[in-house]
């Protein structure tokens, strides 16, 4: 039996972080991974797709060249390359973690862990480890779909998706949501023919309205079908996806792939939790405080696994947070209206905070300040100046209470805000900073000159409304 101060079990962007952060603090750490480090994020979501929607963009460039005076015949692709590029980074990123566990100390077993009782992991081969801390980090995987002919050949989750060696011909993917949407900018991009099927009446459902709807516009501008309101009833030979919409009418789309968007499940299973009694609702996310700690003194759970908000980064910060806690560092809940969300659209597309719909539900006077990228130098420079910002904010206090951004390098640029409301900022402060000209950025000054009609370049008539 090993003993350690602490146990780190998954080694995903919040597992190793934590780990990390808890040998800095002083803590005598080991981290427990089956399969490879960086977990779904950097091996199958993240970074492999974000590498692939960066060769995809690379070739519409290359195909859309002439309009800048760059010509470049009979432009193709080879999909080999890049899952080939894909593969590089991942495994750099993946050398590059092993590294820093190793700088700091930690030491990492190549293993699955199962709890024990409530300071012990059974290791796969045996081995026995042992601590007073215990943090569950084990994430999430595809969801399951109980639609019948799921299982035919060609039916695919996204980490098989990621895995294709070939481009497919063409593709149905069930599910509107940010895995959907990405995977769609990726082979549309590629020029092959797309078709979503969404259950909700949006694509996207969680940003803001105006956000989500003008993402499908861009998305069927480049071709792509999309069907919302619709319930998958059945997928038959041939990988024809049958659907039912809400009037009962029945259509299908057809591809020879179909990738299954429908979100994720936590791995929870198999980890002993019965056993010790850490408790876990329904669906199988535990459940934790804001601190992120179970029902059981001295067990942990944090990314995906206890479900607040399934994003790489709040796993991390998540990690970060246990981290200090365990070490009796001063620490504190964290606000998840304060942890931006993106989606790899083209352009992109990044909130934090409260959506309009959301912040009039609250009972404050709220005003919004928007902008179009068409009054954006840099943007049209770059031919990408179809897009906006909107602010949301409390009038009484001038508080910003959410932030939408449909804009080249938007994921970026969320942070910005995403700071700002972590400071309490408000409307007046992000208008009274002075921004870089020229830079796609300026979009969020000019967005606060907005919201006092203050714009100096939107016409005038545009703003009396956003006060």
């Amino acid at each position: 039996m090993k003993k350690f101060d602490a146990i780190v079990l998954g080694g995903g962007p919040g597992g190793y972080v934590c780990a990390i952060r808890l040998s800095q603090n002083g803590m005598h750490t080991a981290l427990v991974e089956e399969n490879d480090l960086g977990g779904t994020c950097l091996n199958r979501g993240c970074i492999p797709t974000k590498s692939l929607l960066h060769s995809s963009e690379i070739y519409l460039q290359a195909r859309e060249s002439s309009k800048y005076g760059v010509n470049a015949e009979n432009v193709s692709f080879d999909y080999t390359i890049f899952i080939a590029q894909k593969d590089a980074v991942c495994g750099t990123l993946r050398n590059g973690i092993s590294g820093l566990l190793k700088n700091h100390g930690v030491t990492v077993f190549a293993s699955r862990g199962t709890l024990t009782d409530r300071n012990t992991l059974l290791l796969a081969d045996g081995e026995t480890l042992t601590a007073d801390n215990i943090i569950l980090a084990t994430g999430s995987r595809p969801a399951q779909l109980p639609i019948p002919g799921a299982e035919l050949p060609g039916v695919m989750n996204s980490t098989e998706v990621l895995e294709l060696s070939n481009c497919p011909k063409e593709i149905v993917i069930v599910g509107g949501g940010v895995i959907g949407v990405e995977f769609a900018t990726l082979f549309a991009n590629l020029n092959v023919p797309v078709s979503i099927l969404e259950m909700q009446d949006t694509i996207l459902p969680p940003l803001d309205q105006d956000i989500s709807a003008a993402i499908g516009k861009k998305l069927e501008a480049k071709g792509v079908k999309i069907f919302t309101g619709v319930r998958v009833s059945s997928i038959t030979e041939g990988l024809t996806v049958h659907y039912v919409c809400k009037d009962g009418t029945q259509g299908s789309a057809a591809g020879d792939i179909c990738l299954m968007a429908g979100g994720r499940s936590p791995n929870s299973k198999g980890i002993g939790l019965e056993k010790v009694g850490v408790l876990a609702s329904k669906r199988g996310h535990i459940e934790t405080d804001g601190l992120c700690r179970t029902n059981i003194p001295g067990i942990y759970a944090i990314g995906d696994l206890n479900g607040k908000l399934e994003l790489a980064h709040a796993a991390s910060a998540q990690g970060l947070m246990v981290a200090s806690h365990i070490a009796g560092l001063p620490c504190k809940a964290i606000d998840n209206n304060h942890i931006p969300s993106c989606v790899y659209s083209m352009p992109e597309a990044a909130m934090v905070g409260l959506t309009e719909a959301a912040a009039r539900t609250t009972g404050r006077d709220i005003g919004t300040g928007i902008f179009s990228l068409t009054g954006n130098g840099k943007a049209l420079v770059m031919g990408q100046n179809d897009g906006m910002v909107k602010l949301v904010f409390d009038k009484a206090t001038g508080e910003i209470l959410g932030a939408h951004l449909l804009a080249p390098r938007a994921t970026d640029m969320i942070a910005e805000v995403a700071a700002l409301m972590n400071a309490e900022g408000t409307i007046d402060e992000l208008g009274a900073t002075i921004h870089p000209h020229p830079t796609v950025s300026e979009v969020l000054m000019e967005a606060a000159h907005a919201a006092h009609g203050t714009c100096v370049h939107a016409p005038k008539i545009n703003q009396k409304h956003y006060w």
